[in-house]
């Protein structure tokens, strides 16, 4: 007997291993379009996430201006508020009687009137001011609750652009590893 005879054709023994190599390419074809897919997604939630952080970061400085605006404006009313009782005590008057403190009787029934009215006037903005700078506080503790929560979701929103970014390159490390296999 010959040594190259063989009782298996030899066409028969190289066919079922050509066709075990489409099938191998197809399996490695699916797996990186699938990690290419994978990856698209990952791609477009990180696009969205630093479109979130990035409307989160302008709503801070917002928030930010505003605060500044209100502290500005609670010192306004604190110094016009101290500015009127200020006032009231250089003219030694009683914002709630409009009388001078320590005199039995005015000068005038004129001069007196003048004092009530006043008086009265100084009060009404005492309060008003009082009342705006109560308001304005309020408002202020909202900002700065608001900035709170927003830099606490900002931190969240960078954490997740993080661990998403870890995802794009463990997928792009595997997109790479599964090029790699279809090359070998």
């Amino acid at each position: 007997m010959p040594s190259d005879f063989s009782l298996v054709p030899k066409t028969a023994i190289s066919k079922p291993h050509k066709e075990n190599v489409p099938r191998a390419s197809t399996r490695h074809g699916q797996q990186q379009s699938e990690l290419k897919g994978q990856n698209q997604l990952l791609v477009e939630a990180n696009e969205e996430l630093q479109k979130k952080n990035s409307e989160t970061l302008l709503k801070v400085a917002q928030l930010e201006q505003q605060y500044s605006d209100l502290q500005g404006t609670n010192a306004d009313i604190k110094k016009r508020l101290k500015d009127c009782h200020v006032l009231l005590v250089a003219g030694n008057i009683d914002p709630v009687l409009g009388e001078r403190i320590g005199e039995s009787a005015p000068q005038n029934e004129d001069q007196q009137r003048v004092v009530v009215n006043v008086s009265r006037d100084l009060l009404s903005e005492l309060w008003t001011f009082g009342d705006m700078a109560t308001e304005q506080s309020a408002q202020l503790t909202e900002v700065q609750k608001s900035m709170k929560d927003l830099m606490e979701a900002r931190e969240h929103l960078v954490q997740e652009r993080d661990h998403f970014s870890l995802e794009v390159e463990e997928t792009e490390k595997a997109l790479e590893e599964a090029e790699q296999l279809l090359l070998e």
